[in-house]
């Protein structure tokens, strides 16, 4: 019977271990979304977004809650039983980093054992000689002295002897431990995450038990142990569990061997400090549930777990043994992730995807600023430009010199700026052949101006409140402002948003200038790379956005990621 069921639970763990293997795994958290970034770290976020610091913040991450059952075995001086009741167990865990989590663990289980030998010698045991008393004598190819002395073959008298025993125990065991739990295969350079995770732990704690040994029939009368052994004829091993599991009942009435009062005791149980080691599997069947496999072994400086500490010898007296006894849980169980606003367990999570992923399709990466070549330093790149402008020249979008009147010679050379048109062909200074009235003769001011001059004072942009789309005016004021880039293609622009006091007032503010520069680049044609982006500022109106001329060697970027992403608008 008990095969069958090991078999049924096998066939189970297996099922449920490849449908959670199977399952989908998802990508890792955004690194943008400051709503899993705690208030302690956001300043790294803010830095790390704004490209003056090169790592994320840690992100809030979830609790895991778990519940198990599975087997208990003492490792000690009688064999154990191996299909004993169902021990229950439940522990609290969270993440301190990708690799590193505390678990605090709670375990309760039920061990037995039971030897298939004679014990002769158990008189050196307390709990079977205050449960027994003298219950006759027994002693194979030994000679028997009428007092009820054991005489050995060569006269010598030893102690009295009694009726064999077969050694038994149960053991009832509560157990605390704090572990520190090392997870080993979530950092993966070939893949993002994985279906399973495989981790090691090991921690302190205390540990309180309880044996019991089965001495007596009904509570009351001696079991006939001779019984197993009739004449004297030895049975294998199975038939003299089946002879004991048929004599026997399951009263276990006798406390067994104990330190006593030299041991310190919690709720009238023996109590010691334990240390734990183990190892676990954990298979994912959801983002918040996982089914988990775990052995662990703990160890404790007692050698009554099994209430046996005398080593029988066959012709000889009982020896006091040396080592310890542990005991093993075997469980399986459920893990639930509990938390809000928070990501999976960091032991979930590859900490290599944000680099991988930054790596194939950069986002926050800072890309040097592509330098294209412009041999005659008019501003249009080598590739667009259709001529070689002379040194301070003025040239329209496609680099050709201006010509106003279009008489031939170069605005920058011409000394008749405006020859009307009866009065060309002109000479080389741009003279033509006909009397000019003094108003249309002038040249190309050789005083340099800055773009401040040129474009002049440019005007503001207003927005609803708690809003970022951009009304009919707004659009028609900005159109104003394109024409006077056009004109001035040498000129930048810096575009500035106000107020940071929270996070809703950085992410508006960032929204409104990113408003602005789009309307500008995809509706008028101005390239973005003349823009200077430059959000959340005091000083002004939260629903404004001013514009300005940069000043000479003014620089900044043209696009800055969103500081909280999550809670951008959305037009």
């Amino acid at each position: 019977m008990a095969s069958k069921k090991l078999l049924f639970l096998t066939g189970m763990f297996c099922l449920l271990a490849s449908y959670g293997y199977s399952q989908r795994v998802g990508a890792s958290y955004d690194v943008k979304d400051s709503s899993v970034v705690p208030d302690k770290r956001m300043p790294q976020h803010t830095e790390f977004l704004n490209g003056t610091y090169n790592f994320p913040a840690k992100p809030r991450n979830m609790w895991e809650i778990g519940i198990k059952a599975g087997l208990t075995n003492v490792s000690g001086d009688i064999p154990s039983r191996f299909f004993t009741p169902i021990s229950l167990g439940a522990h609290v865990r969270k993440a301190f980093g990708y690799i590193f989590s505390l678990r605090l663990e709670y375990m309760y289980g039920k061990a037995s054992g039971r030897t298939f030998n004679q014990a002769a010698n158990f008189y050196k045991n307390t709990a079977w000689t205050s449960s027994l008393g003298s219950l006759g004598y027994f002693a194979p190819t030994r000679q028997i002295l009428a007092t009820g002395d054991l005489l050995y073959s060569n006269g010598t008298i030893t102690g009295p002897t009694f009726e064999p025993v077969y050694y038994n125990y149960r053991t009832t065991i509560h157990d605390l431990s704090l572990q520190g739990v090392v997870t080993l295969n979530n950092i993966r350079f070939h893949k993002s995450k994985t279906g399973f995770n495989f981790y090691g732990f090991a921690g302190i704690g205390g540990t309180i038990y309880d044996t019991r040994i089965n001495a007596l029939d009904g509570g009351s009368a001696k079991y006939d142990f001779a019984s197993i052994t009739p004449n004297g004829v030895y049975k294998s091993r199975k038939d003299t569990y089946d002879a004991l599991k048929n004599l026997m009942d399951d009263s276990y009435e006798t406390p067994a061997e104990n330190q006593g009062p030299r041991r310190p005791k919690l709720f009238g149980d023996t109590f010691k400090p334990s240390g734990t080691i183990g190892v676990g599997l954990a298979f994912k069947l959801g983002s918040r549930l996982n089914l988990a496999i775990e052995d662990r072994q703990t160890f404790i400086k007692d050698d009554l777990l099994d209430g046996q500490r005398w080593q029988e010898h066959a012709w000889g007296d009982a020896v006091l043994t040396r080592d310890y006894d542990s005991y093993n849980y075997l469980t399986v169980g459920l893990n639930f992730n509990i938390g809000g606003k928070s990501v999976e367990p960091l032991w979930w999570l590859n900490p290599l995807d944000y680099a991988y992923s930054e790596i194939r399709n950069p986002r926050l990466m800072r890309l040097p600023k592509p330098v294209l070549p412009d041999s005659d330093g008019d501003g249009v790149t080598d590739q667009f430009d259709r001529e070689q402008t002379p040194a301070g020249c003025p040239v329209d979008s496609h680099g050709v010199t201006l010509d106003t009147d279009g008489d031939g010679v170069p605005d920058c050379k011409d000394k008749e700026l405006i020859t009307p048109t009866y009065c060309q062909p002109v000479d080389a200074d741009g003279v033509g052949k006909c009397p000019c009235p003094d108003d249309c003769k002038g040249k190309i001011e050789e005083v340099k101006k800055t773009c401040a001059d040129l474009m002049g004072a440019l005007p503001s942009v207003s927005f609803a409140a708690k809003s970022n789309k951009l009304s009919d005016d707004a659009k028609a004021v900005l159109s104003t402002v394109a024409a006077k880039m056009r004109n001035n293609p040498g000129c930048k622009v810096v575009v500035i948003g106000y107020c940071s006091s929270d996070k809703r007032e950085q992410q508006l503010s960032w929204d409104h200038v990113n408003a602005v520069i789009n309307q500008m680049v995809d509706k008028e044609g101005i390239s973005a790379d003349r823009f200077i982006f430059n959000y959340g500022q005091s000083g002004g109106d939260c629903n404004t956005v001013d514009l300005r001329a940069a000043a000479e060697g003014e620089d900044g970027p043209n696009t800055i990621e969103p500081p909280h992403p999550n809670l951008r608008k959305k037009n």
